[in-house]
């Protein structure tokens, strides 16, 4: 199987760590062009010095080059506002898009949730970095669950981890997220959270991820969660359980009220992750980079593998 050429849209922390990445040990892929507005921006730099034909005029630039006929993928790694117009270039020119912004134009994808279910699609999105960190373990507790009325997330990542793109985006994370814990994850009703931490030395992300479900035992639940945690390590080799999950049963004499959904019985399950970056290009504790790029390139990879067996 040949290998398809791609390009990255977005020249800052996440195009560059997945350039890298690309470079380094994508099984299916290889740069075809890096995109940036900012002609002094690392990334640009190291993609020349790494051969990689660039442009500092955005998306009318890529377009204008002449490796453009070659690419069959494009990762978009700017703004929400600014994929809309990315999108509708790519795709009109017959390009598969993969969305790492929280636009969400195209379906969540999550690759150990749903990934196969969106192959077809000409633009999909990454959710968040802490979509893909703990909507995973959101499916692997409904899945074995009768019912998961409620699942909130908070994702904490160092506050050195978080760029322009990041900190513009705070809003659009949030929603974004929840709406994935929804209809990814399984859950009637989704919230996130993000912190930004400033301690020093910079933290390692970590995730906290609380569960209310009905209908499954503390024991399916933890196999479940272990078997998801095994799932993502083959693609995020720094992603683990920070210790076994925490349960509490909720009884009828001290149920919960849980807004929009009403009173609650059953299981609390309490999931402590941390996620580990490889270090391609940014420090290790930038694992909330780590997992988007890492989840980006799964789905390209598999995506060329699904059109060579067509």
């Amino acid at each position: 199987m040949g290998k398809v050429k791609v390009a990255i849209i977005g020249s800052g922390n996440i195009g560059t760590d997945l350039m890298i990445k690309i470079m380094r040990s994508a099984r299916h892929l290889e740069m075809g062009a890096m995109v940036g507005i900012d002609p002094t921006s690392d990334g640009l730099a190291r993609a020349r010095r790494l051969g990689v034909a660039t442009t500092a005029e955005g998306m009318d630039g890529l377009v204008r080059l002449p490796e453009w006929n070659d690419i069959a993928i494009v990762f978009d790694a700017t703004s929400a506002y600014a994929h809309k117009a990315h999108s509708a270039v790519a795709v009109a020119a017959g390009k598969q898009v993969i969305d790492l912004t929280p636009a969400a134009i195209g379906p969540y994808t999550v690759p150990p949730v749903n990934l196969d279910d969106h192959l077809d699609q000409p633009n999909v999105n990454m959710v968040t970095c802490g979509g893909q960190a703990t909507i995973p373990m959101v499916h692997a507790v409904r899945r074995v669950s009768r019912a998961l009325p409620y699942a909130e997330i908070v994702a904490s990542i160092s506050s050195k981890s978080a760029g322009p793109g990041t900190r513009a985006n705070i809003d659009e994370f949030t929603q974004t997220t929840a709406r994935a814990i929804e209809t990814v994850g399984g859950a009637a009703r989704g919230k996130a959270v993000i912190v930004l931490n400033p301690a020093e030395p910079p933290l390692i992300m970590r995730d906290t991820v609380f569960t209310f479900s009905q209908g499954a035992e503390p024991e399916a639940i933890a196999a479940s969660v272990e078997a998801m945690v095994k799932d993502v390590q083959t693609y995020v080799p720094g992603y683990r359980l920070k210790q076994k999950v925490q349960f509490e049963h909720i009884g009828g004499n001290a149920p919960l009220v849980i807004p929009g959904y009403g009173t609650f019985e059953g299981l609390k399950s309490s999931i402590f992750l941390e996620v580990e970056g490889a270090a391609h290009y940014l420090p290790a504790y930038a694992g909330n980079l780590d997992i988007m790029t890492s989840a980006a390139m799964a789905t390209a990879d598999r995506w060329v593998e699904r059109r060579h067996k067509a």
